[in-house]
């Protein structure tokens, strides 16, 4: 028979781990953490703070096997041998954000979407925060959402949300969705069948009642496609570029407009962020402040005023007339693609890592008018090679951020851009995404 406190186990202790292992101390559970990694020091410090148990560099099946629920780290398949075993055990296994929603009475904005989550994220909170709400940031960004419910006492979060965290995920509800496009990304996670990897982005409509609020892009062929296969009782909010919408918001002609219960409109040429992918993620706010009865002036201030974020088609500098962007956080052809779609000068292209499955030739129309140069930076560029030779003039390699910067320099031109915009995951040269781009920006700056 089971003992009254019920017990908590937490795998993977990185950010989010660390905040469901607190989360679940406060609530007064029998808590254990478990990472196969060593765990950085600081996490240590944190979990010894809340005298909880912890073991790094590897699994102790026993210790384990023994939880009433496992709260796992997005970052672990579904496939990996231990979460196999507790699912044939009956053991429930949830994400971070599914133990955070059970304690958290906030209104929750949750952001989803192949591309442009971290900046409709990061922009929806900078509005909010305009409007001097008390507003927490979390989920894919920021600090951890469950440590943050366990710690703070927020009246609204806005959360991004990949995925792998929707895929844990039962009886959490957003108060307001925004699914703001699918594109084929993490299929190594999905049997490489696009349909599940679809149902998983939708599943932050899960539990939806007619109260709350689901922003989508109608642009996207994919998210209407299966939008017709099922049935939400949220009330929907589209955007779109291409045709006025009765309820949601729109561009029109050099407007963007938003349909609510009253109109607002603001210049598209006042926005901040620029480029056609960054007009849904303006949108997509915009829709979201009508929603929330944000003043108008705090709206238009925010879209105006805005600065993207770290790794996300970021200026770094300009050197001789080239100009060096860091878009590292493009980590597949759909981010790339909206990257290039926005240049303006001839492009230096540094792309490469470790490939997902990526299909090269949705990029030709713009690599064939825009790109003057390629350079490969991963340890393995042959299907760049074999993509691309006979269609951009110059293509070579890189084995670091420091040559690739250097052999970027040797070819630019005043008038040139040097974009960093990879199409790859970061893992055969780099730690992550943010350590590509910290050394891109690294090499950069070296170069004066």
């Amino acid at each position: 028979m089971k003992t009254e406190t019920k017990r908590i186990v937490v795998l993977g202790g990185g950010e989010s781990g660390m905040g469901a292992a607190v989360l679940a101390k406060v609530k007064g559970f029998d808590v254990f953490l478990s990472d196969s990694s060593s765990l950085k020091e600081s996490v240590k410090e944190k979990l010894r703070q809340y005298d909880i148990p912890f073991e790094d560099g590897g699994h102790t099946a026993d210790r384990i096997l023994n939880a009433d629920e496992v709260i796992k780290s997005p970052g672990i398949p579904d496939t990996a041998p231990l979460i196999v075993k507790l699912k044939e055990a009956g053991i429930p296994v949830i994400s971070e954000i599914e133990f955070g929603g059970r304690y958290d009475r906030a209104v929750k904005i949750c952001i989803t979407g192949s591309n442009g989550k971290t900046t409709t994220t990061s922009l929806i909170y900078y509005m909010l925060r305009n409007e001097g709400l008390n507003v927490g940031l979390g989920g894919n960004i920021g600090d951890s959402y469950a440590y943050q419910v366990a710690t703070c006492d927020y009246d609204i979060y806005v959360l991004e949300l990949s995925s792998f965290q929707l895929d844990g995920m039962y009886d959490f509800k957003a108060d307001i969705a925004i699914l703001l496009n699918i594109t084929p990304d993490h299929l190594d996670r999905y049997d490489h069948q696009m349909i599940n990897y679809v149902k998983s982005k939708f599943r932050i409509t899960r539990n939806m009642s007619e109260n709350d609020c689901f922003i989508f892009c109608e642009d996207d062929e994919v998210t209407m496609e299966h939008l017709r296969t099922i049935v939400l009782r949220a009330r929907m909010f589209p955007i779109s570029q291409t045709h006025p919408v009765e309820r949601g918001a729109y561009v029109d002609g050099d407007m963007l407009k938003v349909r609510n219960d009253v109109e607002y409109s603001m210049p598209l040429s006042e926005l901040s962020l620029q480029g056609k992918h960054n007009i849904y993620n303006s949108l997509a706010a915009a829709v979201t402040g009508k929603i929330l009865h944000i003043r108008d002036s705090v709206i238009r201030e925010s879209l105006a005023t805005f600065q993207n974020i770290e790794h996300r088609l970021e200026k770094v500098m300009t050197i001789n007339g080239v100009l060096y962007i860091n878009d590292s956080k493009a980590t597949n052809v759909n981010s790339t693609w909206y990257a290039l779609e926005c240049q303006t000068r001839p492009v230096i292209w540094i792309a490469g890592g470790t490939d997902k499955g990526n299909d090269y030739s949705e990029l030709y129309e713009l690599t064939d008018s825009k790109v003057k140069a390629l350079i490969c930076l991963g340890k393995d560029n042959s299907k760049l090679h074999g993509s691309f030779e006979g269609r951009i003039p110059t293509i070579t390699d890189a084995s670091s951020a420091e040559e690739a910067v250097r052999k970027a320099f040797e070819m630019g031109k005043e008038g040139d851009v040097v974009l960093l915009s990879p199409c790859c995951a970061s893992f055969d040269l780099f730690k992550n995404y943010e350590d590509r781009g910290r050394q891109f920006k690294k090499a950069v700056t070296e170069l004066q």
